[in-house]
């Protein structure tokens, strides 16, 4: 999985870099089909920090977008949002028709 790390109007330090890094592999946890991550650091107005990012899975792109008064509050929202999307999108993939099915042959 690679993972691009961009700034728009701040500099990506090693510790935002690390922060963004250690937080975006809980995705590749949970589904093994994602090809890479591209992730958008803006400043707007000092008030207000963004975080955006875009996963390419097998077959799909998933957006998501966080902002915070704090850049590593909007990464941790940002990371939440993209990881619920990869489990929706994984168990869509996956099916519970032959779940069901099985259930039903198991009890009789």
């Amino acid at each position: 999985m690679q993972i691009n790390i961009t700034g728009h109007h701040i500099e990506v330090t090693p510790a935002l870099r690390a922060y963004v890094t250690e937080k975006l592999q809980r995705i590749s946890r949970h589904f093994d089909h994602v090809i890479s991550i591209n992730v958008i650091l803006k400043v707007e107005n000092s008030l207000q920090q963004q975080a955006e990012g875009t996963v390419h899975a097998a077959g799909k792109s998933l957006f998501a977008q966080d902002a915070a008064a704090d850049m590593y509050a909007a990464i941790d929202g940002l990371s939440d949002k993209l990881d619920k999307q990869v489990r929706r999108h994984k168990d869509k993939i996956r099916g519970h028709h032959a779940s069901a099915a099985k259930r039903a042959a198991s009890l009789g």
